[in-house]
């Protein structure tokens, strides 16, 4: 259980950081997928309401990263914000971006993997990565391994778990486990327990004329945020790191703004409430800064609480599995230790 449960749905992110302010000031901060009208920047803003000492914005598009970061400048002038413009479906990009980060940071106290996209269309990242599981998925991995030993430097200096990786997921994964035999989406035969899992619309059932779904491609990248938070939990509470996995709800944003109009009511339907980028962003608020989950308390939240995720996206071996194929797509080693 969280420390608020009458938290809920319409909690305000910044009374999330006020609440927590101690967990915020003279701390360092890192969030990704940071851009107007949007989770992103609920997240930025209320982290900057309670002075961090660093409060580090990564973002592909550096006029949206500056629109964000001069309204904090503007209205929290104490915090250091800075700015890395980033590609999350570039690998050499992330590299570049973590190295940006250690020329500014010593310690890494929160990273929030915020950034996410997704598509009607088949794309592929530099490397040749479906586009909406690498960027959704393998990027923010990349990025966390990279930035890992500032969050254990962070760590050593913090309480065990106030130390915190905070990995965007949605309720979306429900619909597809990971498709490991046909991971880019490339139409090959699966097995049965890689199927879709559920009853959809029509509309999300939908294949492009070259036979791309759309929606399972995004639905296996968000169970992939749960199952690397998962194997994350196991690898980074040692070294005093917690991470919890979350859905921000349904957010009036930009994100789904090339979907057709079928697919788009579709959306519509799966949420009797649409938050604003501040009620949005309050889960990330909980799951980055509540004390009482410096122990591992769960591994999925929603609406500011614990909530259930499918048992496809919480099984230990199909985790360790998906960090195998990470660490085999992205060239980097990351030996999994046990807590």
């Amino acid at each position: 259980m969280t420390s608020n449960p009458n938290w809920g749905q319409k909690t305000s992110a910044l009374l999330v950081a006020a609440t927590y302010a101690d967990r915020i000031k003279d701390r360092n901060i890192v969030v990704t997928g940071v851009a107007p009208q949007g989770v992103g920047e609920g997240t930025t803003i209320a982290f900057a309401s309670q002075e961090p000492a660093n409060l580090i914005l990564i973002s592909r598009t550096s006029s949206k990263l500056e629109a964000i970061a001069n309204v904090i400048r503007t209205s929290y002038p104490k915090v250091n914000v800075h700015t890395i413009v980033t590609d999350l479906a570039s690998q050499e990009s992330i590299r570049r971006a973590a190295v940006e980060v250690e020329g500014l940071i010593s310690t890494l106290d929160i990273l929030v993997n915020n950034a996410g996209c997704t598509y009607r269309l088949r794309r592929w990242t530099e490397e040749g990565i479906e586009m909406q599981f690498g960027v959704n998925h393998i990027g923010p991995f990349l990025l966390t391994k990279l930035l890992f030993p500032l969050l254990e430097a962070a760590a050593k200096q913090s309480p065990p778990g106030a130390t915190r990786v905070v990995n965007l997921s949605s309720h979306g994964h429900m619909l597809s486990p990971v498709r490991f035999h046909d991971y880019n989406m490339e139409n090959k035969d699966i097995p049965p327990d890689e199927k879709p899992r559920s009853s959809m619309p029509p509309a999300f059932a939908k294949a492009s004329e070259d036979g791309y779904l759309s929606t399972i491609a995004y639905s296996q990248s968000k169970t992939a945020n749960i199952l690397f938070t998962l194997c994350l939990q196991e690898h980074a509470r040692a070294s005093g790191i917690m991470s919890y996995a979350l859905h921000p709800g349904g957010v009036v944003s930009n994100l789904g703004r090339e979907h057709d109009d079928d697919v788009a009511e579709a959306i519509a339907a799966t949420s009797k409430y649409w938050k604003s980028s501040d009620e949005g962003a309050s889960t990330s608020l909980v799951a980055a800064l509540d004390p009482s989950l410096d122990e591992c308390r769960g591994l999925y939240l929603s609406d500011c609480q614990f909530f259930p995720c499918a048992d496809h996206a919480k099984d230990p071996t199909v985790a360790r599995r998906l960090w195998e194929l990470s660490e085999e797509l992205t060239g980097d080693a990351w030996r999994l230790e046990r807590s």
